[in-house]
């Protein structure tokens, strides 16, 4: 028992120390996998640590969203490393539960007991006679304190501005001083290095260390996939009753019955659906069939913004109208075919609203080209479908509002892996650049994408000039601080190339520098690709 006790403490405090040496002051790249892999091979060899199916299919998950890091390196797949460290954090700890928010919060109360945690196994530690547990304690007697003086001196700086500048000087000065304590003792380690170190241990110290049990496990077992039919306690309220009784007790007690509450139901799913159906009608005629739309930027964006606010209205409105009526007894209802007919129909207006936004979408891509907001657009339809399916199952099958959470929880970990796999910057501007001759192409949105677009940027750069009269290279602003009118002036064409063209070697020299100050801990395979392109071509 003690040698597993060691495992998970030396691995903590170890994991902390292989932290700082892999991410401190690096891109967060190569370094990614050889963290997943130390902390998955700790976690196989911790005998306490129960070795599931589920636990080495997301281990296997957290190591691919790693990998998929080194290989298109972009903000979505490190935000998917960490929703996946997360996960598997939990799936560690707590290997009975079985839905993805739950373990998204196991992992969080893991993290923020960390500490705690930490400082329990150290005193647990005894070298004979001596022991840590009594200069622990008076730690103990310190930090809760203390964290309770930093709470309140931000709160207080926020209100009040000289309070602020007094209090930066003090802190300046304490941490200069721990600066130079440990400047002193340990050379080359600044204040700044040691409180990476102790993040770096905090967070491993979350994936090993289990906190104290907690009914998690238990409490989430009490939530059933298919709904049972229960009989009403009326000795027993919850708050929601409470609250209808103050404000409604009439209503209350009329909607005791199931005739009255399927009745309600009725009418309102009639209501729901004519009121879609009307904006349904709209759409069918000025969308699908008529040629209304002309094509102009801001009536395609007016167009799908209006229609994306719409279907994110109605899809919420069905959700909770649906999720509400069929939470209960009324799925046991004999009399519920009527309302179950009506509620198929709004989730399909519904599909058909989404159909009706995806056109947009399409008209909108097709007239301006991709960005990330189209794109998202896509995506948020995609998991809209997914939704009213699901709560199509949940109707038809009889399903609870766990079983609801469950499924979409997985469906979206799993879209978040896949979408990693597509190195989106590099597929907009490839897309944007061969459907020139289709679409409007917006210059200033090109470069502004990230340094992994250069090769296609300085391939292209050619054909781009064609776009610098209708992009930001079009004018500038006049630089006489004497002319407070500030007006832009048009250069000439051969002026536009020349900034152009000054700009995208400004990038390529940035790039270089900033690959060359990194170590093979931040190595990549986008910056390589991009590095190795820029040498071959002499930019």
């Amino acid at each position: 028992m003690k040698q597993r006790i060691d495992l998970q403490l030396i691995a903590a405090i170890g994991g902390g120390i292989l932290f700082t040496l892999l991410f401190w002051m690096e891109k967060q790249a190569l370094n990614l996998i050889i963290y997943t892999v130390f902390l998955i091979i700790i976690t196989l060899l911790d005998q306490e640590k129960p070795k599931t199916k589920k636990l080495y299919i997301v281990a296997g998950s957290h190591l691919l969203a790693a990998i998929l890091v080194v290989v298109n390196q972009s903000v979505l797949n490190i935000i998917t490393w960490y929703i996946s460290f997360a996960i598997m954090i939990g799936s560690i700890h707590f290997p009975l539960l079985r839905n993805i928010f739950s373990l998204l919060f196991a992992a969080f109360l893991q993290i923020i007991t960390a500490p705690i945690n930490l400082l329990k196994k150290i005193m647990a530690i005894h070298f004979r006679s001596l022991s840590f547990k009594p200069v622990l304690k008076i730690v103990k007697y310190i930090i809760i304190p203390l964290f309770t003086i930093i709470l309140f001196s931000i709160v207080y700086s926020e209100a009040n501005t000289f309070f602020a500048d007094y209090l930066n000087q003090i802190t300046s000065g304490i941490s200069t001083a721990i600066n130079k304590i440990l400047i002193f003792l340990f050379p080359e380690l600044s204040f700044g290095r040691f409180m990476h170190i102790v993040f770096g241990i905090i967070l491993t110290a979350g994936a090993f260390i289990s906190l104290k049990k907690i009914e998690l496990e238990k409490i989430e077992a009490g939530f059933d996939e298919q709904l049972i039919r229960k009989r009403r306690n009326k000795t027993s309220k919850s708050i929601g009753y409470i609250l209808i009784e103050v404000f409604a007790e009439g209503l209350l007690k009329r909607m005791m019955a199931l005739k009255t509450e399927n009745i309600i139901g009725i009418i309102s799913f009639i209501a729901l659906n004519l009121l879609l159906l009307s904006l349904n009608i709209i759409d069918i005629v000025t969308l699908w069939l008529g040629k209304h739309i002309e094509s102009n930027g801001a009536n395609y964006s007016n167009a799908l913004h209006d229609g994306t606010n719409a279907l994110i209205l109605s899809i919420v409105m069905a959700m909770m109208v649906i999720v509400y009526f069929f939470r209960g007894n009324l799925n046991f209802y004999s009399k519920n075919k009527t309302i179950r007919l009506l509620a198929y129909l709004w989730i399909f207006q519904n599909i058909f609203l989404v159909c009706s936004v995806l056109l947009r979408d399409f008209h909108y891509i097709n007239a301006l080209g991709l960005t990330y907001k189209r794109i998202g657009v896509l995506v948020f339809l995609l998991l809209c479908t997914i939704g009213l399916t699901t709560v199509y199952i949940k109707v038809a099958q009889q399903k609870t509002f766990f079983y609801l959470c469950k499924i979409n929880g997985f469906i979206w970990y799993i879209l978040l892996l896949v979408f990693g796999f597509v190195n989106w910057d590099v597929f907009i501007v490839s897309y944007n650049i061969n459907n020139r001759n289709s679409i409007t192409l917006d210059l200033d949105h090109l470069t502004e994408m990230s340094d992994k677009t250069l090769p296609l940027l300085n391939k292209n750069k050619f054909i781009l000039r064609k776009y610098l009269p209708t992009s930001n290279y079009a004018y500038k602003w006049s630089v006489d601080t004497t002319d407070l009118s500030n007006k832009r002036i048009t250069p000439t064409h051969k002026e536009q190339i020349l900034a152009f063209e000054k700009d995208l070697n400004q990038r390529n020299t940035s790039f270089k520098i900033k690959y060359n100050e990194t170590s093979w801990l931040s190595w990549n395979f986008r910056d390589w690709q991009t590095m190795q392109f820029l040498i071959k071509n002499n930019l």
